[in-house]
């Protein structure tokens, strides 16, 4: 009986760790799925996904490596995204990411402006 409970817990505990979540947005005819490749400073290219449809404008780019998903805000000028406490900011061929957890920015470029 000891062993049963045992083995029951530790399934329990187990089948959350293993669960995966995905988010799926249909693209019509209208909406634009295009991807950048920025870098900044001197650490390596990576490439920011942006997807437009309908209401939503969302940027997918990676932050200590894990993919985030940043979502368009109000901005005064360029394109302004926002994930928790980042933010993702394009202008033009430039970019920052800001974090407000480590008070810090890192000025980018896109690869694409950075060859004209």
């Amino acid at each position: 009986m000891r062993y049963t409970f045992a083995a029951i817990a530790a399934l329990a505990l187990a089948g959350p760790a293993a669960a995966e979540i995905g988010i799926t947005l249909g693209i019509g005819a209208a909406d634009s799925l295009s991807t950048a490749r920025y870098t900044c400073g001197d650490g390596a290219p990576f490439d920011v996904t942006y997807v437009n449809s309908g209401a939503n404008s969302l940027a997918i780019l990676p932050v200590d490596g894990e993919e985030r998903i940043f979502v368009n805000v109000i901005s005064g000028s360029g394109a302004r995204y926002v994930s928790g406490g980042h933010v993702w900011w394009t202008k033009g061929d430039g970019a920052m990411l800001e974090s407000t957890f480590e008070e810090s920015t890192r000025d980018c470029t896109s690869a694409e402006g950075a060859a004209q």
